[in-house]
């Protein structure tokens, strides 16, 4: 969310990320509300997958300047390269020294054995790599402090940051910006397609992290559609950015062995005590050590078990995970994102305007026919390929046709319309076709397209 929200904070301001918090919360509220969560099954895994391993490899290269000691920020992943070679004069070893080292101590601490229930090592170990990410902040910040209170400061330090906590008050419908008012509507359009990708991006994690937890247990996603965007409402109350569910958090939560909202309850009252009373302690954490963590952090949210699963399982989706990617890092999440759902949807139209069909040739009572048998659903764009086929086996065999419905659920009217048709260009050489194993739903919509083609019966003849 950040990530994505970086921009319009760089160019406009806080205030825009607040009523962004706003208007997603209240998009998705109003998604629950009207049960069109259905609407995110369009976004499918390797697209997913995608998104958010470019969204890691952003994350991690947004922070090599921090990392090395280079002044400033990086946009994305090539601008962060560049500027490494651009400014390899500017590199402070003392912040490389010890960004490096905090990356190497994060994953020896990952590694190290325990069991929230057990011996007292066994605890303690469990413990440690629990709080690892609170420890390195800890040792980082104590390290700057020493050094600061003698009179030296060998590492960029985080800063001076607001102290207190914020004023409750109505998200700011508008805005003054370098002497420029922005009204509500100008800053609706500021935000461009971060409108409308922030909250879908914000939904799908926040799904995909509550049925990774759900463990198989029923999961209501109009409850958590409708609990998210209430949450963002009232956040920007307070002037909250947009947020959702956090994969880390929950799994610590998951771990220490949280059970129920009073874990977010706990959680939030440490967070507002922090805000209120050690914002000036914040002012001493290396921005070396905050850069080693968020890489190794962005590290482990690499998922090579699914893209090894997606190579080996299907290569198409493979290549769709590949091509959100790419569009992902080099022009942005929202592009990405974006550009990925339609190449899979294009993928999805592919494969359904294709669909598996299969052939034989058998006798009945004496009579050598084609028997068309389709393996899936058959919609309108897959009628005139249907159609086709038939032709072109019919034309060579110059067989009767039977068009085997057992398979289907359902047709649609231009599959319908374009069996019809293909009864007369048959009726033209002098075959037929006639469907069998219709269900209720397909004799249906046949009966009132062309009830000539339920007649399994003409001439002494049964196809049916």
């Amino acid at each position: 969310m950040a990530t994505m929200v970086y921009p319009l904070v760089k160019k406009y301001g806080a205030d825009m990320a607040i009523l962004m918090a706003f208007l997603k919360g209240c998009i998705i509220a109003l998604l629950g509300i009207f049960h069109l969560g259905f609407l995110l099954d369009f976004i499918s895994l390797p697209v997913i997958t995608g998104f958010t391993t470019a969204a890691a490899i952003n994350i991690a290269s947004s922070q090599f300047k921090s990392l090395l000691g280079i002044p400033g920020r990086s946009e994305n992943f090539l601008e962060a390269v560049i500027a490494i070679f651009s400014n390899l004069k500017k590199i402070r070893y003392e912040d490389t020294l010890l960004g490096i080292g905090t990356i190497i101590v994060l994953v020896l601490l990952k590694n190290i054995p325990g069991r929230r229930t057990g011996t007292i090592l066994q605890k303690t170990g469990w413990f440690i790599v629990l709080s690892r990410n609170a420890l390195v902040v800890i040792t980082g910040t104590v390290m700057a402090y020493i050094f600061y209170i003698n009179e030296q400061e060998p590492f960029k330090l985080t800063g001076a940051m607001g102290q207190g906590l914020p004023p409750f008050a109505l998200p700011p419908f508008s805005m003054t910006v370098e002497n420029r008012t922005y009204n509500f509507l100008d800053m609706a359009t500021a935000m461009e397609t971060k409108l409308f990708t922030i909250p879908v991006v914000s939904t799908i994690e926040h799904i995909a992290i509550a049925k990774a937890f759900a463990k198989g247990k029923f999961l209501d996603a109009t409850q958590e559609m409708i609990a998210l965007g209430f949450c963002n409402i009232f956040g920007s109350f307070v002037r909250s950015m947009p947020v959702t569910g956090s994969f880390t958090r929950t799994a610590v939560n998951h771990a220490s062995g949280v059970k129920t909202q009073l874990g977010g309850i706990f959680t939030g009252s440490l967070v507002l005590l922090a805000v209120g009373l050690l914002t000036s302690t914040f002012y001493f954490i290396p921005k070396a050590t905050l850069a080693g963590l968020i890489i190794c952090a962005m590290y482990y949210m690499l998922d090579f078990p699914t893209y090894a699963l997606l190579w080996r399982a299907r290569k198409v989706d493979f290549f769709v995970m590949l091509l959100t990617l790419v569009p992902c890092v080099f022009l942005g999440l929202e592009a990405g994102i974006l550009i990925g759902i339609v190449i899979n949807l294009i993928a999805l139209l592919y494969f359904s305007a294709r669909p598996s069909i299969r052939t034989k040739i058998e006798q009945i009572e004496g009579e050598t026919v084609i028997v068309v048998v389709p393996e899936e659903a058959v919609a309108f764009p897959a009628a005139e390929r249907l159609r086709a086929n038939i032709m072109k086996l019919s034309g060579e065999s110059e067989c009767n046709v039977i068009l085997d419905c057992k398979n289907l659920k359902r047709i649609d009217v231009t599959v319908a319309k374009n069996i019809k048709l293909l009864a007369k260009d048959l009726s033209v050489r002098g075959q037929r076709i006639v469907c069998s194993n219709c269900c209720e739903n397909i004799e249906a919509t046949l009966r009132v397209v062309e009830p000539e083609l339920l007649n399994v019966k003409e001439d002494g003849d049964n196809y049916g």
